[in-house]
């Protein structure tokens, strides 16, 4: 099967859908990999080395994305629309394409995808299994943010994060709070303590106390009533409305306490939830940093402006939508990896095959032929959900004429 891999549409996008160390995985499991002229520069990755990998490198992108069968991309249309509009014409019947398409929160842009006749594959609807855990970019891309996140606070901040005893003094160590304790949350609240920071954490899921702790920070832990926590993905389930204001009274405090503040919390296909508010950051000394991972679907904190640095009273409020592509090199590794995990569990003899009955691939495909599959994308464009296969019938037993006995 013939794989394309063209240049990201976005400007923000530095990262790259395949690394030449994939591509030579690849190809040695007997697909052809064509890759857009300049696709890996920001990232590091030059043509020279896509091409000693044995990748074909083409200069024409229409051309690059006719030919394929299978178009590999960080952001997908449905994540890219704004960028991609001119790629759209280009999709063909039966073609595969898998990326980032942003699902539950746009569906109506991978209908528009669909509409083209190809098959759509989005990584975000990889379900949060054993065995899929390769193929979990979300995890990865996550693991990059919650890193870069301290890194730019710790710019920000008029202060270091570490104590240090010197002749000048003592300095103090910088007190940070992480607001969500998944992956990215996780990781930040690691990369915090690296560099010497005191740290805390809050989650709404109580089995995450001990995560937090076990990386050496303090968990905040509130007098709540919550509902159900978190689904079976694993992702924080929305709460009421008094249970949201209810916890951002407890946390005021905390807040007002912190010289940084990451929120990381994010609940797919919805709005994400308020977690610092306005007299929240009024509480907070001049100086003071929050980083909102949260940004690119409204914010934690009220005052967020995704990719706008906002100054509030001398609190610094940054709400960056690209971290992981600021780590281009390793993020596109990682991406790489998991999309090339994905794609030699759907290879077979060389060609991809969709296997229906793997968990895998059922929750990854989300249209096919034109139509939209994905139930809950189905229920936000409200479709009528599809019937399931129907079941074969069972074989009659000729020996004996009867219709077929029940075991």
């Amino acid at each position: 099967m013939r794989i394309a891999v063209p240049t990201e549409s976005c400007p923000q996008e530095r990262r790259v859908a395949l690394t030449p160390q994939s591509v030579t995985q690849l190809i040695k499991i007997g697909h052809e990999v064509a890759v857009e002229q300049g696709a890996g520069t920001d990232a590091g990755f030059s043509d020279d080395s896509y091409a000693e990998a044995g990748a074909q490198i083409v200069a024409d992108r229409a051309q690059l994305i006719a030919d394929a069968e299978l178009v590999v991309q960080v952001r997908g249309y449905g994540a890219d629309a704004t960028h991609a509009k001119a790629d759209l014409g280009l999709f063909k019947d039966g073609q595969i394409c898998i990326g980032l398409q942003d699902p539950l929160w746009a569906p109506e842009l991978t209908q528009e995808l669909a509409q083209t006749g190809a098959t759509v594959m989005a990584l975000e609807t990889i379900p949060r299994i054993s065995r899929a855990q390769s193929m979990d970019v979300l995890s990865s891309m996550a693991t990059n943010a919650g890193y870069k996140a301290v890194l730019i606070a710790a710019v920000e901040l008029p202060q270091m994060f570490p104590m240090m005893m010197t002749a000048a003094g003592t300095v103090t160590a910088a007190k940070v709070l992480v607001m969500g304790a998944g992956v990215a949350g996780l990781q930040a609240i690691a990369t915090a303590r690296r560099l010497g920071a005191v740290v805390q954490g809050y989650d709404i899921r109580p089995a995450a106390s001990e995560q937090i702790r076990s990386l050496g920070a303090k968990a905040v832990e509130l007098q709540l009533d919550s509902a159900e926590s978190e689904d079976a993905g694993g992702y924080a389930k929305a709460q009421g409305d008094d249970f949201n204001r209810r916890q951002q009274e407890l946390l005021a405090q905390v807040v007002a306490d912190s010289d940084v503040v990451i929120t990381t919390a994010a609940i797919p296909g919805a709005k994400s939830p308020i977690l610092v508010t306005t007299s929240m950051v009024e509480g907070m000394s001049p100086g003071s940093v929050i980083v909102d991972l949260a940004a690119e679907r409204g914010g934690n904190c009220e005052l967020t402006v995704a990719d706008q640095r906002v100054d509030h009273g001398g609190v610094i409020i940054l709400g960056p939508t690209d971290l992981p592509s600021q780590v281009a090199r390793d993020g596109s590794s990682m991406f790489s990896n998991n999309i090339t995990s994905l794609i030699k569990h759907l290879t077979e003899d060389g060609e991809i095959t969709l296997d229906l009955d793997d968990e895998i691939t059922r929750d990854t495909l989300v249209a096919r032929s034109g139509e939209v599959l994905h139930p809950r994308m189905r229920e936000k464009l409200n479709l009528e959900p599809l019937e399931p296969p129907a079941q074969p019938e069972e074989e009659t037993d000729d020996t004996n004429g009867s219709e077929g006995a029940e075991d």
